[in-house]
């Protein structure tokens, strides 16, 4: 497995661009905006991305969906079905506080422990709400890789001060279902720097 990385949303957010490396399929993890880095990336892979998955709804994780369906007619963007009236309404999902009102309807609506096959990778979803209420994690067993979104950060977690946020309930989501995770788990967030389950476990002061 491949993992491309580069800083969409006019406030830096993490998008992924992941790629099997047996079939050569690929999706995309969150794309803040379209960005020309994003598109040359998409394009250096030689493959279409099959999905865009989003964490979580907040525009600054949205915001250039419109953009790769636009250039990819064929992707399918898949969210957890609790972020359905966040994704319609560029009011809550707060894409309208940046100038650049989104509203998405999704392909696929997820629910916790759902699985797609992309190759040889199995990924599976991961309801981690508190952030938002439909936040989601993407858990790839066979890699020790998770894409948490604003779940867990390094060092921090996600805010929980906006509409549909809870303390803990991001509290009680990232005990009960990401610190079961093997502590090698390494951990690629919305926003700042890679971690590992076994780090964050040890030395997150917030959690």
């Amino acid at each position: 497995m491949k993992i491309h990385m580069t800083s969409t949303s006019p406030i830096g957010t993490n998008t992924y661009l992941v790629q099997d490396e047996v079939s050569g399929m690929t999706f995309v993890v969150d794309p803040g905006s379209y960005t020309p880095g994003l598109k040359e990336m998409i394009k250096e892979t030689g493959a279409a991305p099959e999905y865009i998955i989003l964490t979580h709804g907040h525009g600054d994780h949205i915001m250039g969906v419109e953009g790769i369906r636009a250039d990819y007619p064929s992707v399918k963007v898949a969210a957890h079905e609790a972020e359905k009236e966040m994704l319609a309404d560029a009011r809550y999902n707060v894409s309208a506080d940046f100038g650049n009102p989104t509203e998405i309807e999704a392909d696929i609506w997820l629910r916790q422990g759902d699985e797609i096959i992309l190759g040889d990778l199995k990924l599976e979803f991961i309801h981690t709400p508190g952030h938002s209420p439909g936040g989601m994690c993407i858990y790839i067993a066979s890699e020790n890789v998770l894409f948490c979104g604003d779940t867990l950060f390094q060092g921090s977690i996600g805010r929980t001060d906006f509409q549909g946020g809870s303390f803990p309930v991001l509290e009680e989501s990232i005990h009960s279902r990401l610190w079961p995770l093997p502590d090698e788990t390494k951990v690629y967030p919305g926003h700042m720097g890679a971690t590992t389950i076994g780090y964050e476990k040890e030395n997150n002061p917030f959690v």
